[in-house]
């Protein structure tokens, strides 16, 4: 019935039409003023036919808002199904009220505190465990098992103490630096993270928004809610709006799909939009079990554009991460650093997840321009090292890869003073995924407070300890003597020593 009023994507369409069409065989639907026949496509939805018919023949805007980025449906569908335009001036008070829930109403969240009563990191995470939605709460708190390895990223800066000095000019501070040769404002970066829409409908576009507010990188997930263009789109828009100040880099997290050509498509695109660096994740192969998420289902009409990936509950559960990774190379090796420098020419490759020196000296002998300490924030392999103990260990078995590549590591960051310790210890800048999960919250207003507050602290940490500039930073202003025991000397293992036996496949 659709099909024989296709054809003029123009005309408008009254509500009493829309209404008509409500069955599973003749189902129509409104997102963002456009009314598309679904009639062919109810079984093929990934998400199953009973969200569709709840809004069969009404406005399916918001819903669809709630987990699909806007050129979805235009892309996906043929243009047969476009059936025309909402007539608004047909518009009734019944029809405009949104579809009964299955479920019953809706529970109401607790309301968000203001932002402005908002001084430290810590408080947007409380404002987003009272806040978020159940699933979007479970997806990015979760962490691996036991969520040990999570808990110790952050405990372990506690265990570095500061060493003051006293009776320097520190009236002036410059927090700036650079990264892959771009100048940044402050040493920290948006880490990569996932379905930015579960928690601000405009996502991954409102982070980059964010940061260019503030000057500092985003690095867009191959898994993130938007098309990479969307992203951009929605960064350049904010550079112009910044009258002409000079742009802030983006950068792309990959994930190597096991049908390399698209991973080879996706990163032409890359190169295409301009983005400057390819972070390629390699700590995990497969995904940790994070068991917090599976507790809640997950939605299974979200999809992620540039992976195309969908969750699907199954017996194990509804976690996000591995419902929707199951496309990643599990294959990936050393060598597939060339096929990759092949693929992204002229693109900086960072190697992210490095996790033991033996792994950093490996990156600096195949040459890659950076590598990038972190353990998933603690979601892929559970009593895995705290990431600041990793780049300890790397001042303590191969300093040389500090003078060859840049350093960067994320993981338990919350404080200046964390930013700081990370920097004394070589890092070139640190990466923060959830707290800028939490920011998003507020959108990308709150993005620019959380980065605020953070630099703050560490301007203030800076002047206690007597520096002015990040090239003055050192291993001096710390004691680490309550980890040190913590921090391995050599690969092998101080008196275990068996090995694999000579015909194994490692």
């Amino acid at each position: 019935m659709g099909e024989e009023r296709a054809g003029n994507s123009t005309q408008l369409v009254s509500v009493d039409e829309i209404s008509k069409h409500r069955s599973l065989d003749d189902l129509w639907l409104v997102v963002d003023d456009a009314v598309y026949d679904l009639s062919h496509f109810v079984g093929e939805h990934p998400g199953g036919a009973a969200v569709l018919l709840q809004h069969a023949g009404r406005d399916a805007t918001a819903a669809y808002s709630e987990v699909h980025s806007p050129s979805l449906i235009k892309t996906s569908l043929p243009a047969s199904s476009h059936i025309g335009v909402l007539d608004r001036a047909t518009i009734t008070e019944q029809w405009a009220r949104p579809p009964p829930q299955a479920g019953g109403p809706p529970q109401k969240r607790p309301k968000k505190p203001p932002l402005d009563s908002l001084i430290n990191a810590r408080d947007f995470e409380a404002a987003a465990e009272a806040s978020f939605t159940p699933k979007a709460w479970a997806f990015v708190s979760s962490a691996a098992t036991d969520c040990l390895t999570k808990e110790r990223n952050r405990s372990a800066y506690s265990e570095i103490v500061l060493r003051p000095r006293v009776l320097r000019n520190v009236s002036n501070v410059d927090i700036s630096t650079t990264i892959l040769g771009h100048r940044i404002t402050a040493p920290i970066f948006c880490a990569p993270t996932s379905m930015g829409r579960i928690f601000n409908p405009e996502g991954e576009r409102e982070l980059g928004r964010g940061c260019q507010r503030v000057g500092i990188p985003q690095c867009v997930s191959t898994s993130c809610s938007y098309p990479l263009p969307e992203v951009m789109d929605a960064v350049e828009d904010e550079q112009r709006a910044a009258n002409g100040s000079k742009p802030i880099p983006v950068f792309f997290q990959l994930y190597v799909d096991k049908d390399r050509r698209k991973s080879e498509a996706l990163l032409r695109m890359v190169r295409e939009r301009g983005v400057k660096a390819v972070l390629l994740t390699i700590d995990a192969p497969v995904i940790g079990k994070r068991e917090a998420d599976e507790r809640v289902k997950s939605d299974e009409s979200l999809r992620a554009p540039m992976s195309g990936a969908q969750p699907k509950n199954d017996k194990k559960g509804g976690s996000l991460g591995r419902l929707m990774g199951s496309f990643i190379d599990a294959s990936l090796t050393w060598e597939d650093i060339a096929w990759l420098r092949k693929s992204a020419p002229g693109l900086p490759i960072v190697l992210k997840g490095i996790q033991t020196a033996m792994d950093a000296v490996k990156a600096m002998e195949a040459g890659v321009d950076a590598i990038y300490i972190t353990n998933h924030g603690g979601r892929s392999l559970d009593t895995a090292p705290a990431t600041i103990l990793v780049l300890l260990e790397l001042q303590k078995c191969c300093p040389q890869v500090f003078d060859k590549m840049e350093v960067y590591v994320d993981g338990g960051i919350t404080r200046g003073t964390d930013i700081f310790k990370a920097l004394c210890l070589g890092a070139k800048a640190v990466g923060i995924g959830r707290g800028f999960l939490f920011a998003l919250n507020y959108g990308k207003g709150g993005v620019e407070q959380f980065v605020n507050i953070l630099t703050d602290e560490l301007v203030t940490t800076m002047q206690m300890c007597g520096i002015t500039s990040l090239d003055q930073v050192h291993p001096g202003l710390l004691h680490t003597g309550a980890v040190d025991y913590l921090v391995p000397g050599s690969e092998e293992h101080p008196y275990a020593k068996w090995k694999p036996k000579i015909n194994s496949r490692l």
